[in-house]
């Protein structure tokens, strides 16, 4: 292949030269354009699929392009007409572009874009809307999201998951940079910013603090969430915000009328939040295999798992007196530290930190479904209200099959979530906390993860809340109505959203003000919190009130489908089609109509890649998840490469006489659990993959001296692959049982994902049978499997 442009690892071109990101921050409401800019330097016409994270509650308006001098604004279509119109749009050698929900959970997009000819440039925007949380320290947290690793396939999926096709490049690679300016705006006064990446210096663009822009100090790599804190002079104080109906739009529907965003704090007095009773709390844990994957990406970085650690002994440790508890950790199987949730004492407490801190991520996949079933199957105590904390970096592809199981049981528990790390499923993470009643917090470092978790403990032993109710106070000729279900969870501190739509003129005209008061109840005491606002309805072109009120409306009737309700299908499609806000039913297609001549030439798929993360130690690890003893042998199984070393041979040759590094001595895959758990560990003796037939010993074993020639190979890391195959039970298994094992059967299968992976790896069921260019032997059931292979100078050896 003939290398042009900007090249990923196997050496492939990639056709995406950069992403520039333009932020509008006000108050606690982020409007964010991303524009991707792309170039095709291969000699035909390529297809450029970009596979990104979004956060599962921004709604995501707007799509559109400039090719070949031309601006093209894309329409929002039902999903698979937007699908058919790109595909024929390609087939007829017109430049076309997709911009796509992929699955349910709402946090993974595909953009493609499709015949861009050779030589030619052209760029996507896509524009989003999301609300900013407010942290405990008062900031308002934006996350452009950028770390999208491969997620989990339970036994049993049958759905598709897009992660596990993406290509990986080694952090700090990636062939394509990013640049984020960020404009601020506040009544009240900005105060600074903080970020987890150099920014330039704050510059304030009027006298009284209102407004201000900061940027990226330089164009890093697209491999790392980009973090912005902004802190506001008075970050607590209620407001209102009323913006006008869309120009055109029919007088009465979502986006004709003007819609109302409230904010508004409610608080409760010390005295109320200590009669609380003392509760049941129970910690689910995940202890997959990503968990022991860093933080984030630089060097220093500590383990996901230890994280979630640190934050459990901090909450283990600040329990009052008299509750019940229990932990409960989670992978490929779970397992609790007691049959039933115990009494909070001083030895149960020792006990249990003591245990906690030689917990592992050593228990392969991320098969949540199954403890949180038992945790529901088992009964509540009554006067001991049961509070459910999960920590999890959220890699699992059945994301919306666990919040409706959360959802079935919110009337037995509130749940408060915890997202470990970079790259954490923002859909799972909140979707489980929304479900039922609790709230959702982020650890991305070890600065803010105390007061995070104190937080979420104190709403956890408040009161709960109970007949919360709205009333408006409009002018005569004037209607509110509430879009959504409204505020259903409230918490003293954290801000209540309420969205709305006002229907009708105030009679007479001019009149300036409306009102809304919320009530709830706390115990046996009654409270409100009031605001008045204006009714003149600010002007804009983007309208992110209608945006954010659209999307949270889509949230509750995509949540409801899954019911198998066709009226909130339809109502979901409407409501997606009315508001330009894409969700799961819906996707962005437009077609480039103005070039005269088809696009002319054979049309290469180009993937772009993203940044893999390594584990946070040298020692590469690799998990295999199987249902038996002869996983391979009965079908691909449920296979996992957590943070392992993945070979590409594209570029490699094993030229005779070539000077090779002494070989390493290799590492072993034993068994650390039941159901086929394989963790890399030193082996009994050292082994070394040899090229040839004639370069094995007479036994067939690797020939461990010093200077036998070895492969050497480019390799690139890859984060945890987790992977489903055939079941141990299932007609291709049984067919499989007793066939040739072959490398090729095991690719086509997707066992691995790896497509070189033949020059590299030799199975056998004896190591006296390790045979030279044959790429497989037969395996009879019942019998024993090894599997040797080399990379990056470090050989491997797996035993099943």
């Amino acid at each position: 292949m003939t290398s042009c442009g900007l090249l990923n690892s196997s050496n492939k071109p990639v056709p995406l030269r950069s992403g520039s990101v333009t932020v509008l921050i006000r108050g606690f409401v982020a409007d964010v354009g991303c524009e991707l800019l792309y170039r095709n330097d291969e000699p035909g016409p390529v297809e450029a699929v970009f596979v990104f994270p979004v956060d599962a509650e921004a709604a995501v308006y707007a799509f559109q392009a400039r090719l070949g001098g031309a601006s093209i604004e894309a329409q929002l279509r039902e999903k698979k007409q937007a699908q058919e119109l790109y595909g024929d749009a390609l087939a007829g050698g017109q430049s076309s572009f997709l911009l796509q929900q992929e699955g349910a959970a709402g946090d993974i997009f595909s953009c493609s874009l499709g015949n861009l000819p050779p030589g030619e440039e052209a760029a996507l925007t896509l524009r989003y809307v999301c609300e900013l949380p407010l942290e405990p320290d008062g900031a308002a947290r934006y996350v452009l999201p950028a770390v999208l690793r491969p997620r989990y396939t339970p036994d049993g999926w049958d759905g598709e998951d897009v992660t596990q096709g993406v290509p990986r490049v080694p952090q700090g690679e990636l062939p394509y940079t990013l640049s984020l300016s960020a404009t601020l705006q506040s009544p009240h006064g900005i105060d600074r910013v903080l970020s987890n990446c150099s920014l330039s210096p704050l510059s304030y663009t009027s006298g009284n603090r209102t407004t201000a822009q900061v940027s990226l100090a330089e164009a890093p790599p697209w491999d790392r969430d980009v973090e912005l804190l902004v802190y506001y002079a008075e970050p607590h104080k209620p407001s209102a915000v009323l913006e006008i109906g869309l120009p055109g739009a029919e007088p009465g529907s979502l986006m004709g009328d003007p819609a109302l965003m409230v904010t508004l704090l409610p608080s409760l007095p010390e005295a109320v939040l200590g009669q609380s009773p003392a509760g049941e709390f129970i910690f689910l844990l995940d202890r997959s295999g990503s968990m022991e994957c860093p933080m984030d990406g630089r060097d220093y970085s500590p383990q996901r798992i230890d994280s979630a650690k640190e934050t459990l002994v901090l909450l283990l440790k600040s329990l009052p007196l008299g509750c019940y508890f229990n932990i409960y950790g989670f992978g490929s199987q779970f397992e609790s530290f007691y049959p039933q949730s115990v009494g909070y004492t001083q030895q149960t407490m020792a006990e249990s930190l003591q245990r906690v801190q030689q917990l592992q991520a050593d228990l392969g996949g991320t098969e949540i479904l199954a403890p949180l079933r038992a945790i529901y199957r088992s009964p509540c105590r009554d006067g001991h209200p049961r509070q459910l904390f999960v920590f999890t970096d959220g890699e699992v592809v059945n994301t919306q099959e666990v919040i409706t199981e959360v959802q079935h049981h919110r009337g037995t528990h509130r749940c408060f979530s915890f997202g470990i790390g970079e790259g954490a499923s923002t859909a799972l993470v909140k979707g489980i906390a929304r479900a039922a009643g609790g709230s959702a917090e982020f650890i991305t470092g070890q600065d803010r993860m105390q007061p995070k978790a104190l937080q979420s403990l104190k709403q956890a032993l408040q009161p709960a809340v109970t007949r919360i109710s709205l009333s408006w106070d409009l002018p005569p000729g004037m209607e509110a109505e509430l879009l959504g279900r409204g505020p259903e969870v409230i918490f003293p501190g954290q801000r209540c959203l309420i969205y709305a739509r006002l229907r009708g003129q105030p009679q007479p005209p001019d009149t300036a003000v409306g009102g809304v008061t919320l009530q709830y109840h706390v115990q046996d005491q009654t409270y409100k919190e009031m605001l008045q606002f204006p009714l003149q309805p600010q002007d804009g072109d983007r309208l992110p009130v209608h945006r954010l009120a659209a999307k949270w409306l889509l949230l509750e009737l995509e949540g409801a489908m899954d019911t198998g309700s066709e009226g909130d299908q339809h109502r979901a499609l409407a409501t997606s089609l009315a508001s330009g806000v894409i969700c799961s039913l819906t996707a962005y297609v437009g077609v480039d109509t103005e070039r005269g001549q088809p696009v002319q030439g054979p049309l290469v798929r180009r993937d772009i890649p993203l940044a893999d993360f390594g584990a946070a130690t040298p020692l590469q690890k690799m998990c295999y998840s199987a249902p038996g003893p002869m996983a391979w042998a009965q079908g691909p199984s449920d296979v996992s490469m957590d943070c392992a070393m993945v070979c590409d041979f594209e570029d490699s040759s094993d030229v005779p006489g070539e000077s090779r590094s002494p070989p390493i001595p290799s590492r072993a895959l034993s068994p650390r659990a039941p159901q086929g758990q394989y963790w890399l560990s030193p082996p009994p003796a050292p082994c070394l993959l040899t090229p040839s037939p004639s370069q094995s010993s007479a036994r067939g074993a690797p020939d461990a001296r010093a200077g036998s020639p070895a492969y050497t190979t480019p390799c690139q890391r890859l984060p945890p692959r987790k992977v489903r195959g055939a079941g141990a039970g299932s007609q291709d298994s049984r067919r499989a049982a007793n066939a040739r094992m072959t490398l090729p059967w095991i690719r086509d299968r997707r066992a691995l994902m790896v497509p070189e992976l033949g020059k590299c790896l030799t199975a056998t069921s004896d190591p006296k049978e390790l045979p030279g260019q044959n790429t497989g032997v037969t395996l009879g059931e019942g019998e024993s499997a090894a599997v040797f292979f080399k990379c990056c100078d470090t050989n491997y050896l797996a035993t099943k």
